[in-house]
């Protein structure tokens, strides 16, 4: 379990490195000035390998999750675990390199899918420090019942508190699209952001912690109960 977690974070932190690489690039290209709102066009070739990108990073993390996890509870703890690792040191290699972000409150494009995910960069590092949470609690006490795992409440509160974190990334974009009168692709390339809904991430992030809690509970009183 130790060389495990050696490796996984080892293969996070490169990962993040290889993400915040491609972030230089792109700025380089796009953003010589310094990257700001709103966003530059990018011809269509990159932008469509820039969703492909992103695709993969999401496919090579729950690769690494499922290869390192004895069962499905351990494979979806350790894609939660290389997750968050990597999107942390995504933002501390940009530092490094870029001296970005300027503060924890900077706003920052997280992610393209459907929409443009935008918050500010504390927003993400909490996620993945619960993300790291989870996975501590997940994988502790499946090495210690084997047989435990998650059950259907607490993937419906994990679920429910993933859509409403990401409904708040999203929220503010969506809202640009609907006063904007021209098409998507437009407004996407006019959107600044003006808001981030604090309240309803802290409700996601709620839900979140209330699955945790239920599974750490209910693994506590399997323990006792030996």
């Amino acid at each position: 379990m130790k060389r495990t977690l050696i490796w996984l974070t080892l293969f996070s932190i490169a990962m993040g490195y290889l993400e915040s690489a491609v972030v230089v690039y792109l700025r380089a290209i796009y953003y010589p000035l310094g990257f700001n709102f709103p966003l530059t066009n990018m011809n269509n070739l990159i932008a469509i390998t820039e969703i492909g990108r992103e695709l993969a990073t999401i496919i090579m993390l729950a690769g690494i999750g499922i290869i390192a996890g004895k069962n499905s509870t351990q494979r979806f703890a350790w894609f939660l675990y290389c997750f968050a690792v990597w999107d942390i040191f995504y933002y501390v290699f940009l530092k490094v390199l870029l001296n970005w972000p300027e503060s924890l409150f900077t706003r920052d494009i997280l992610f393209l899918i459907p929409l443009p995910w935008v918050g500010p960069v504390i927003a993400p590092i909490l996620i993945s420090l619960t993300m790291i949470y989870a996975t501590l609690i997940l994988i502790y006490y499946n090495e210690k019942i084997s047989s435990i795992k998650i059950n259907w409440e607490e993937w419906i509160l994990f679920s429910t508190g993933s859509f409403v974190v990401i409904f708040s990334f999203v929220l503010d974009c969506y809202h640009c699209i609907q006063t904007y009168k021209g098409e998507v692709l437009d407004a996407i390339s006019h959107y600044t952001p003006t808001h981030f809904d604090w309240w309803i991430f802290i409700a996601g992030e709620a839900l979140i912690f209330s699955a945790i809690a239920l599974f750490y509970i209910r693994a506590k009183r399997l323990i006792l109960a030996r």
